[in-house]
């Protein structure tokens, strides 16, 4: 047929109308507005009011300083600028990973004359030719197909190529119609031309890209918890600041302090004002921010050595909380790569049994039989096939068995073709041999071989062979030949009788290597697994029981269900199968989504994985979204995490990781809130008691800022341990602080209070002002408790040693160093700026003893949990 294409004019006209033929890209923030979204973390807000007040009340009272609050706005710098370079450096890195390219050529007909133009300018109405190999640029209907088959498994999420025709279909039960294609849709075999009818946004791809897009305000379980942990410090800091204020108000009043207006009347108040303000500062964990950021952006670089690269940090820890893992089957749990899984031939013995094990090599004739009848290629270094997946699959398998096909193919001519047809179900090809012998070679569907075969040749278990390979979701295909002695050109279908069968082959997508370990570890952790894919029940069921997922105890009525069934549920039918479904087969990018939001209704906290366009949406409203690094760009853009080696155990590492990322949080809460509960309550006793808290502005901001920073830095980099995947993940009510939490945070504070009281007395006992040298030894003991403390914070939640493992936490051994080796120097050489006075080695010596306590009372309360009652 003869195609004119659409001329100069009418390209302008269609372009004007339907627009370029460019995917619109997620609109991207400005680097500015990026860096101030991390303002609205809850801790940050409550860092900020905190700094705030500080700086006010210093305009006011003289005897002030701006440190603390210009100290707490640096570290509430320092964590939004960490937060904000990684997750823009991991930006960067996704954008070299992703690079869309659209100037790939197109061959299409325009002025009446074939021509090759950039994929961009394609618009509706153009005739593209297709080839093998090509990639569809846009949606369009075809207009002529010679045994063509189209790759659209990014689209329909199914491992075998489906049949494409140009004749009008109004009923079919593939996903797509088979006389369309869409857009990223890749020619396995055969040739077509098509006319575009949709560019663009207006394609398939491109309706799923703009779902992909949509803003998710869903907010990360961490996230929930950071801001109810914000509101209760903040509550209790201005609680107790007032109760503190009235207290001190009324403890006047009772001893007849009159309140007359008066200069020393305002001048008193203001000093309980004052006092107020401090226990507010005093409240607020100023290290919370950074330990959260730096634990969140060590686990991102960890998590990326480890193949998974993090676009979006929060996503780290957000994994380790995942209920539900809903998982694509093409791409994801396999290799969507069509491999031989069995072969079976009887090596020129008709009517023997097939050969064992033991007998098994592959017969040059049959590695002939194969060769010659096919046209696909085969690239011997990856397995990649060009052509059709099918015989890619036989191609590969000769080239395992150590066949050269490309040899054989040179060695032998063809004479004649019949090309595979849907209405066949065959292909044949009559060739000459090197030794100028002729021999027919068929492949096909079993059922049409075998009545081409002579009885006699046929093994008698062939068909009980085929039937189980069968009921196992496999593709088989059988083989056999023929030695005519005359076939006339135009005749090689009516010769195709009375032939020899060699044997078949079983066909599959294989399952990726460490798939099914991945899945067990999952499981084993609490975390339920679905596959939702448009693949075939049959081949999904099958894939999910050689994975582990399916067993013979599973009713199929209940656990497994068709998109288009889901579809047809009402919202509160689909929500209770939602919690049943271990498959769902035939689904389009809209079933996916539904059931994500059902899911997460339901108060799961669920991650998509995914390779194609039809995932995307699924992918960009999960909790986590986690793309394939051989998946599309639509994939890639919609996700929070990319699996760069496309391993499904690499999710299981993430889990790991995020639930390793929470603990450590959790432990760092432990030790800094211990330090705020101490520090408060000291600030709240002491003027009721008459003693001030000796620790000067600076010796504070170490404690609060430097040094928490410090054990923020040694508890972020805790490696994940074995143990983490024993138990279920934890319920996104759960509140970041946990009972046995609490009991530490507050016993310990109570204890330090205790201790650091005794201290006071001790050195107040004269009624005289502290010395330089008692403020030395008060803020040495202080910060001592808190060094000895952070051990027993490295084995909160567990019952193992605090220096169990310790040889693998080398971070951790040499941030608690540093941190004492700056203790000793700020004491011994602090002098004016920090208020102190060296000490000698005596009193070094009985500090660090003494304060040890806390790390041995810790150590022996878990030896009793670990002996006494495990």
């Amino acid at each position: 047929m003869i195609y004119n294409g659409l001329n100069n004019e009418e390209v302008l006209q269609s372009r004007a109308l339907h627009g370029k033929n460019i995917l619109t890209p997620a609109p991207r923030k400005p680097w500015w507005k990026l860096f101030l979204e991390k303002f609205k973390d809850p801790i940050i807000r409550l860092l900020m009011a905190a700094a705030i007040i500080a700086l006010v009340a210093a305009c006011f009272d003289p005897g002030s300083s701006y440190v603390e609050g210009l100290g707490i706005l640096l570290a509430v710098l320092l964590a939004t600028a960490l937060a904000f370079a990684n997750e823009y450096k991991a930006s960067k890195e996704f954008d070299i990973l992703n690079q869309a390219d659209n100037e790939a050529a197109v061959k299409v007909i325009r002025n009446g004359q074939p021509a090759e133009i950039p994929k961009c300018d394609i618009v509706v109405g153009d005739t593209v030719l297709l080839e093998q190999g090509d990639e569809a640029p846009a949606d369009g209907d075809l207009l002529e197909a010679i045994a063509l088959s189209v790759n659209e498994s990014t689209l329909n999420g199914e491992s075998l190529p489906s049949r494409k025709t140009a004749e009008p279909v109004s009923t079919f039960a593939t996903t797509y119609s088979p006389n369309v294609i869409l857009r990223s849709a890749t020619i396995a075999e055969g040739q077509g031309v098509m006319r575009v009818t949709a560019v663009g946004d207006a394609t398939e791809i491109g309706k799923t890209a703009r779902e992909a897009t949509e803003m998710n305000s869903e907010e990360t379980p961490l996230n929930k918890q950071l801001h109810r942990l914000s509101k209760i410090i903040g509550k209790t800091g201005f609680a107790i600041a007032a109760a503190t204020f009235a207290l001190l108000v009324a403890r006047d009043a009772i001893a007849g302090t009159p309140f007359t207006p008066s200069y020393d009347t305002l001048a008193r108040l203001l000093t309980y004002f004052m006092i107020a303000i401090t226990l507010i500062v005093v409240a607020v964990p100023e290290g919370l921010a950074m330990s959260v950021t730096m634990s969140l952006a060590y686990s991102m670089r960890r998590m990326t050595r480890t193949n998974n690269l993090v676009r979006r940090m929060h996503a780290c820890e957000t994994m380790g909380a995942t209920t539900v893992i809903c998982t694509d089957k093409t791409g994801t749990l396999t290799q969507n790569h069509m491999r031989v899984q069995a072969a079976h031939f009887c090596v020129l013995h008709p009517a023997r049994p097939y050969v064992t094990e033991e007998e098994k090599c592959l017969h040059p004739f049959i590695a002939m039989a194969i060769a010659a009848n096919t046209t696909a290629h085969l690239d011997p270094e990856n397995g990649a096939t060009l052509g059709n997946p099918t015989e890619g699959a036989l191609l590969y398998w000769l080239h395992k068995q150590g066949a050269d096909y490309q040899k054989i193919r040179r060695e032998a001519t063809i004479i004649e073709r019949a090309p595979f047809t849907t209405e066949k179900k065959y292909m044949a090809t009559h060739i000459r041999s090197a030794g100028n012998k002729t021999f027919i070679f068929i492949k096909g569907a079993p059922e049409i071989i075998l009545t081409k075969c002579t009885p006699a040749s046929i093994p008698e278990s062939t068909q009980t062979m085929l039937q189980n390979y069968q009921q196992r979701a496999m593709r088989t295909l059988a083989i056999a030949y023929s030695t005519p002695p005359d076939c006339p050109p135009g005749t090689l279908d009516e010769q195709l009788h009375g032939m020899t069968f060699l044997g078949f082959v079983a066909i599959a997508d294989p399952v990726r290597p460490n798939v099914t370990n991945a899945i067990k570890d999952c499981l084993r952790a609490g975390i339920e697994i679905k596959i939702i894919t448009g693949d075939t029940s049959a081949t999904t069921i099958e894939i999910a029981r050689q994975t582990g997922l399916w067993s013979t105890a599973d009713e199929a009525a209940r656990r497994h269900i068709t998109g288009s069934d889901f579809a047809a549920l009402s919202d509160d039918e689909a929500r209770e199968r939602a919690a049943e479904i271990k498959i769902m087969s035939r689904a389009r990018p809209g079933d996916k989504l539904r059931l994500v939001k059902l899911l997460q209704q339901n108060h799961q906290i669920v991650a998509v994985t995914g390779d194609g366009t039809n995932d995307a949406p699924a992918l960009n409203h999960a909790n986590v979204g986690l793309a394939m690094g051989s998946g599309t760009s639509v994939a890639k853009n919609a996700s929070d995490i990319i699996l760069l080696n496309d391993s499904f155990n690499s999710i299981v590492n993430a889990v790991r990781w995020g639930r390793s990322l929470y603990r450590n949080i959790q432990r760092f809460v432990q030790f800094q809130l211990t330090i705020n509960v101490l520090a408060l309550l000291l600030a709240f006793i002491g003027p009721f008691i008459g003693v001030p808290l000796p620790l000067t502005v600076t010796q504070m901001l170490w404690v609060n800022i430097i040094m928490d920073t410090f054990a923020a830095l040694a508890l972020a980099t805790e490696p994940p341990d074995s143990s983490l995947m024993k138990h279920p993940p934890r319920r996104a009510s759960d509140f970041i602080i946990t009972r046995p939490m609490a009991t530490a945070i507050l016993s310990q504070a109570a204890i330090f209070l205790a201790l650091l009281l005794g201290l006071l007395a001790r050195f107040n006992a004269s009624g005289q002002a502290f010395t330089r040298y008692e403020q030395s030894v008060f803020f040495t003991v202080f910060v001592l408790l808190q060094f000895w403390n952070l051990f027993n914070a490295r084995a909160a939640g567990v019952t193992a040693s605090a220096f169990h493992n310790l040889k693998n936490s080398q971070p951790f051994i040499i941030i608690a160093a540093l941190i004492l080796f700056l203790q000793i120097i700020i004491v011994q050489w602090g002098g004016e700026a920090f208020r102190t006075t060296p000490l000698l080695l005596r009193d070094w010596i009985t500090i660090i003893a003494g304060t040890a306590l806390v790390l041995a009372i810790g150590e022996g309360l878990r030896w009793r949990k670990r002996h006494v009652h495990p």
